[in-house]
């Protein structure tokens, strides 16, 4: 699939997540909580949830987590994105095209030929 097929696919895969959420949202009349500052906040918790799967582990690799595990980091994982997706919706954020505007400003940071294999943050191989 071209990169073009695939953003459009994933623009129609987000927007029938956020329809789904919605629906749910609105099932439950939890709109009127939804407020930016609620929702990044609720996205903070959710990702501390999932980290916590990984916190002892001694490399964080699938192999250590077990099947009952991967569940929860699955789930975990989950509601980190519905956050997000919830998020964005109402921010009115589009996350395809606000991902692919970050990722030209990734490529320009991070050019590949200099980063290549290297887990450096830009600032500190810029003058290597």
């Amino acid at each position: 699939m071209n990169p073009e097929a695939a953003a459009g696919a994933g623009q129609g895969d987000l927007a029938r997540l956020r329809a789904l959420v919605r629906q749910f949202v609105d099932e439950r009349d939890w709109d009127q909580f939804h407020t930016p500052k609620n929702l990044s906040s609720a996205l903070a918790v959710e990702a501390a949830e999932l980290l916590e799967h990984f916190q002892w582990l001694h490399h964080g690799r699938i192999d250590e987590l077990g099947a009952d595990k991967l569940v929860q980091v699955r789930h975990e994982m989950a509601d980190v994105l519905v956050y997000l997706v919830r998020l964005a919706d109402k921010l009115d954020v589009d996350l395809m095209a606000a991902v692919e505007e970050k990722m030209v400003l990734n490529r320009a940071k991070y050019p590949a030929d200099k980063v290549r294999g290297d887990a450096r943050k830009y600032h500190e191989y810029k003058d290597a």
